[in-house]
């Protein structure tokens, strides 16, 4: 995570950075300390998660929390301590304040019985009701923040698993980049009034230029 793009914590002492990294990486098990290099290890990491994943769950799983917990684990757990674990601190990002960390367990319970049961298997006949149920899933779990980090990475994951649930391709969210990025935490926030479609309108472009790069 780039340093304009830190978090802020609402309790700094249940925030645990690298010694000697100047408070620019968290405490970690490789004792990285540079940010540059930590981006690169959660990166890589994420990518042999994926071609794991990938085969893991197939076009008939419904998602469940515990299953995103598990991505988290598996993609984080060599790095961080809390991998895997729901945040324990507040966290907001600029005047945006995501859940509340005592909520998350409830709050994750609910996201299972709703979004989860009603929108996976992503096995929808019409495209334009995938992306309905994409968007909604996405939003939704962003929202959230369940992990003290990775939450829009694991968000992006479970996404592109849907997807594939769908018979589409792999998503290729480069996109998403600094033209779009301000869209895209828009998008988000329209979701606290249950409007999710400008996230559908972003996710049917990432499709499409997938389809198209496929």
């Amino acid at each position: 995570m780039k340093q304009g793009d830190r978090y802020d914590v609402s309790d700094l002492s249940e925030s645990q950075f690298e010694p000697g990294s100047d408070k620019q990486v968290l405490k970690n098990r490789l004792g990285i300390k540079s940010q540059q290099a930590m981006d690169d290890a959660e990166a890589l990491a994420l990518g042999r998660v994926m071609t794991a994943v990938v085969r893991k769950y197939n076009e008939k799983h419904r998602f469940t929390a515990a299953d995103i917990r598990a991505l988290h684990k598996t993609w984080l757990g060599h790095i961080y301590d809390w991998a895997g674990h729901y945040r324990q601190v507040n966290v907001s990002k600029g005047n945006f304040l995501f859940a509340a960390a005592a909520r998350i367990p409830s709050l994750m319970t609910e996201f299972e019985k709703n979004e989860l049961r009603r929108n996976t298997p992503c096995n929808f006949q019409a495209r334009s009701d995938v992306v309905c149920a994409l968007a909604e899933t996405h939003v939704e779990l962003i929202l959230i923040h369940p992990f003290r980090d990775g939450n829009g990475r694991i968000a992006r994951v479970l996404t592109t698993l849907m997807t594939l649930q769908a018979g589409l391709p792999l998503l290729n969210f480069g996109s998403i980049a600094e033209d779009k990025r301000g869209r895209y935490v828009a998008a988000v926030q329209a979701g606290l009034d249950k409007n999710y479609k400008p996230m559908e309108q972003l996710l049917a472009e990432i499709i499409e230029r997938s389809l198209a790069d496929s």
